[in-house]
């Protein structure tokens, strides 16, 4: 029986290896893509300014490249959870043309990011104890 523990825990443990590796690359993506005049329009949507799209991209590449790191994996999945949090409240509160379609995709994300923190809970919990002391 232990055995069969043993393997599940690992398949497991490549699946969200899978789904980080594959979450890294999409906010990659999505990170340079804000340093791009695509998103432009969109935050001036928001109002905050060109300076929150960058900000954005870079905490969006931080975290994607956080993802690929084991002892801060967990903590780089919450960073990203908050992020997408972030962009389905502006996409349903502060874009003018917004709306639950828009927020569909980054709560979508949200939830990606936040089944692998779950997994990764131990990282958290390991890196919250080094803050600590």
């Amino acid at each position: 029986m232990p055995e069969q523990t043993s393997t599940a825990a690992k398949i497991g443990n490549i699946v969200v290896w899978i789904l980080q590796i594959v979450l890294a690359v999409q906010f990659v993506m999505n990170g340079y893509a804000l340093f791009t005049d695509s998103f432009v329009a969109k935050f001036d949507d928001i109002g905050f300014g060109q300076w929150f799209r960058y900000f954005t991209g870079v905490l969006e590449i931080g975290t994607a490249i956080g993802l690929l790191i084991p002892p801060i994996c967990g903590l780089a999945a919450l960073g990203l959870a908050g992020i997408m949090a972030g962009a389905a409240l502006t996409e349903l509160f502060l874009v003018t043309n917004g709306g639950f379609d828009d927020a569909m995709m980054p709560l979508i994300f949200m939830v990606w990011a936040l089944v692998i923190a779950v997994y990764r809970r131990e990282q958290i919990f390991g890196a919250l104890k080094l803050v600590r002391k």
